[in-house]
């Protein structure tokens, strides 16, 4: 069974960066596309950024932080990485890591098998 857990939450200034982590279990990391997803306090999940299995050579990010963040992977370490640049106060969420075989399907969350507990990023100001 698949499992993924996330860290690296914690308080970023604005304009400031941050990096999460996901940690997987197995080789899940260069079998599965992996995704990150974020949460506001009143608002429903919204993709961030996804990567291929693999090599991870395809990479796509949501519209809100196309630029700003970048997703990556270690497949020895079997860890997803999204490093956060330029936070703005609208990028606080609970940002969620999650494991999918299908790649054509990156920004559909009922695609995705495996989901985090999420971490938590506070952007103050």
């Amino acid at each position: 069974q698949v499992q993924v857990a996330e860290s690296g939450g914690g308080l970023v200034q604005a304009g400031g960066s941050l990096r999460l982590s996901c940690s997987t279990s197995g080789h899940t990391v260069s079998t599965y596309t992996m995704g990150w997803f974020r949460q506001a306090p009143g608002e429903r999940r919204r993709f961030v950024a996804g990567i291929s299995d693999g090599s991870g050579s395809l990479t796509i990010y949501g519209d809100s932080v196309e630029g700003r963040f970048i997703i990556s992977k270690d497949n020895i370490k079997n860890t997803v990485y999204l490093q956060m640049n330029s936070v703005k106060p609208e990028d606080a969420a609970v940002y969620y890591c999650a494991a999918t075989k299908l790649w054509r399907f990156v920004k559909i969350q009922s695609k995705y098998e495996a989901w985090g507990q999420g971490t938590q990023v506070i952007v103050f100001t």
